[in-house]
């Protein structure tokens, strides 16, 4: 993703950020990246909404399997199980419906002693939604200036689920669960 500043290079296959500053008159250092997380401030409030033992589920299934081989590899395995679970969807999740699945999700991160940030909640929400044939589209993307990254949950028509205002800064790098995937 180049924003003329600097260009973003995500690598899935490894999930390598890297950031390149164009030639420029001076010397530069590149920005680092940031995973996001400074609009939901982890381990102040308990998120509300209700607990759900298949939410839990879900997002045991996504720390499994972010944990099932090497490190490097990881965020090619979580993208190949929402690529998994949401071809077997059958019906698009209403904003309703996606809303409670991330809210429900987050509830339930809130407790787990592994992290659970944006890459996790939202990949947990689709498998949850998956679970009951709703189909949603993952995103993952990049905002400049500081470079940041962000993974959300958005309804087939574009709405995110959940979400602050401040996510449709976020230019979609890769999203899965829709026709453009």
């Amino acid at each position: 993703m180049d924003f003329g500043h600097v260009r973003v290079v995500i690598d899935y296959d490894t999930g390598r950020v890297r950031c390149l500053i164009p030639a420029e008159p001076g010397p530069s250092t590149p920005p680092k990246a940031s995973w996001g997380s400074t609009e939901h401030p982890a381990g102040l409030t308990v998120p509300r909404g209700t607990w759900s033992s298949t939410a839990a589920a879900a997002l045991a299934g996504v720390l499994a399997v972010k944990a099932a081989g090497k490190r490097e590899s990881a965020m090619r395995r979580i993208t190949d199980a929402l690529r998994t679970a949401t071809s077997t969807t059958t019906h698009p999740a209403t904003p309703e419906q996606a809303e409670r699945a991330v809210l429900t999700v987050r509830r339930v991160a809130w407790f787990s002693p592994a992290r659970t940030a944006c890459l996790e909640e939202s990949a947990a929400a689709v498998l949850l939604l998956a679970l009951r044939r709703r189909s949603v589209v993952w995103c993952h993307g990049v905002a400049p200036d500081p470079v940041r990254l962000h993974a959300w949950v958005q309804t087939g028509d574009g709405i995110p689920a959940a979400e602050p205002p401040s996510t449709l800064l976020y230019t979609p790098v890769l999203m899965i669960g829709d026709t453009r995937d």
